[in-house]
């Protein structure tokens, strides 16, 4: 299977070599990125540093190899400027020491302007740099992708409200191709796990990492998966190990694939997102002025806005039927496998991660996922 190591390891590689540089270190070509809560060192490589602006900040600059064929950050280039600033206070707070700054192509979110970035990439940073501020300083460390804005247009980060650039996340050091077999076997494999560890009816399949983190947020009780694109296997092997129900959580604009009967949803496989919306359109009756208007959307997101600007009503009885059609197409693709009373539950979020609509069979569930 193919694997690299995710965004925050090369982050952090460029900038520990900074830091190296601005404390007087020599620069190796590589760095040793130490992991939280694992014994391993990953051996990340740097393509130089220096210092700048006078002898007053370091430069670190790396170059993302994730080995993944479909990565949209592979090759990306990562600029990171560190500089100490002299602090007379004591915090005990790790987060006082180190200020992680947005610069150029670095996501932000829209309504904070605060850096959109995962916990476990700050948790990489936080471990690899605190040990190596002199005593006395705080870090100011400014993260740069040069060619960040341009890759974020090819991204759903407006979607959900990321602006600027692209985000600094990832949940672990390894990644892998959500487009690959073994990505499969994985989730498998966490569905067996989860099974034998504990008596379980219901399981949670999310989709991407806004799911993932909405679904985390949330509290929600039972367990959750993320499935990445093999929707479809995943859902028939619930079915074998005797699952009652699976609730598929996710952004409007997969699932609505699931409602055209694609259920490998990599955009590099298939797509046909506006045309299952038209038909969908169609079928509930949507005036077909509307629905040439919505023929015309280049996203699902723009469709979405269209409906609710003609009409609310319309735009919501439109989505809970594509709700619907979500969790009755699933079950037909379950049952081409096996026989099983396994349910199918769909719940949706949009561009803003309000959780919006949900199919029959998630009527007691959703009031869970919206924290009542």
């Amino acid at each position: 299977m193919k694997k690299g190591f995710s965004l925050p390891l090369w982050v952090t590689g460029a900038a520990k070599s900074a830091v190296k540089k601005l404390i007087g270190l020599p620069f190796e070509d590589y760095e040793l990125i130490k992991i939280p809560k694992d014994k391993n060192l990953i051996k990340i490589k740097v393509h130089s540093s220096g210092l700048i602006n006078r002898k007053s900040c370091a430069l670190g600059i790396s170059f993302v190899n994730s080995g993944l064929d479909l990565d949209l950050t592979q090759n990306l280039e990562i600029w990171t400027i560190a500089a100490l600033e002299k602090t007379h206070k004591i915090s005990s707070n790790i987060s006082d020491r180190i200020n992680i700054i947005p610069g150029y192509g670095v996501g932000i979110h829209q309504k904070t302007s605060k850096i959109c970035i995962s916990n476990f990439a700050k948790e990489v940073l936080f471990e690899n740099l605190l040990d190596i501020i002199p005593q006395g300083y705080k870090l100011n460390l400014e993260i740069i992708f040069p060619n960040g804005k341009f890759l974020a247009e090819r991204t759903s980060n407006k979607s959900f409200g990321i602006v600027e650039g692209l985000s600094l996340i990832g949940t672990s050091a390894e990644t892998f191709s959500s487009a690959s077999p073994d990505q499969m076997k994985i989730a498998k494999a966490q569905l067996k796990q989860i099974i034998s560890h504990e008596k379980c009816d219901t399981i949670i399949f999310v989709i991407g990492e806004n799911g993932l983190h909405l679904a985390k947020s949330s509290n929600i009780k039972f367990p959750i998966i993320k499935v990445g694109n093999w929707i479809g296997p995943l859902l028939v092997d619930c079915a074998i190990q005797n699952i009652k129900t699976v609730i598929l959580f996710g952004y409007h604009g997969k699932l609505i694939k699931l409602a055209g009967g694609i259920f490998h949803t990599h955009n590099h496989l298939a797509d046909a997102r506006i045309e299952i919306l038209i038909y969908l359109a169609v079928k509930e009756e949507v005036p077909i002025e509307i629905i040439k208007k919505l023929s015309q959307s280049t996203t699902v997101e723009d469709a979405l806005l269209l409906l609710e600007s003609f009409s609310l009503s319309i735009a919501d009885k439109l989505w809970n039927k594509l709700s619907d059609t979500v969790e009755k197409r699933s079950m037909e693709y379950v049952n081409r496998y096996t026989k099983t009373d396994m349910k199918v539950a769909a719940i949706i979020f949009d561009r803003k991660r309000i959780i919006r609509w949900a199919g029959n069979n998630s009527k007691d569930y959703i009031s869970a996922f919206k924290g009542f």
